[in-house]
């Protein structure tokens, strides 16, 4: 989906809850997408949007963003580094994606198929319990770093 059409799905999100989709709010969605895989903090998203709209103030960006919180277009998310980072859900997703984190780097890798659905019939089924929504974040070493390591490892025992 293009950046045109998820803005024009957000501002029907907003619309359908009785909100306009302002120029400001449109500038914070738009670096929300054109940044999707960085998980951006409120003071970044703040710094690109007052690229475009230097008038702009960071209270505006942060109720922008809690609002989109608010109505679930954006999820706040913490990947265990204590900073509030923001992420964009779309319709067509029941539940938000989970996420791959990479205690060494800190990489972010995003698992956009919903593996849990099972898990959440069980729950429904056997505690009688609702789910509304559920989230899932594999913490550990990603590839890249334990490729790294193994590297570093392979250069250690050929010099032993």
């Amino acid at each position: 989906m293009m950046i045109t059409e998820h803005i024009e799905e957000i501002k029907r999100q907003l619309t359908a809850k009785g909100y306009k989709l302002t120029s400001q709010r449109e500038a914070t969605v738009r670096v929300l997408l054109e940044n999707e895989e960085n998980h951006l903090t409120t003071e970044e998203v703040y710094m690109l949007v007052k690229k475009n709209c230097p008038d702009i103030g960071i209270a505006t960006v942060y109720r922008t963003l809690e609002l989109l919180k608010e109505l679930h277009v954006v999820e706040k998310i913490n990947f265990g580094d204590g900073i509030a980072r923001f992420d964009l859900r779309f319709m067509n997703q029941p539940h938000f994606h989970h996420h791959l984190i990479c205690t060494e780097c800190g990489a972010v890798q995003e698992i956009q198929e919903d593996w849990l659905m099972p898990m959440e019939k069980r729950v429904e089924r056997e505690f009688g319990f609702t789910v509304t929504d559920h989230r899932l974040d594999f913490q550990g070493v990603c590839k890249s770093c334990n490729d790294k390591n193994a590297a570093n490892r392979d250069k250690c025992q050929a010099v032993s």
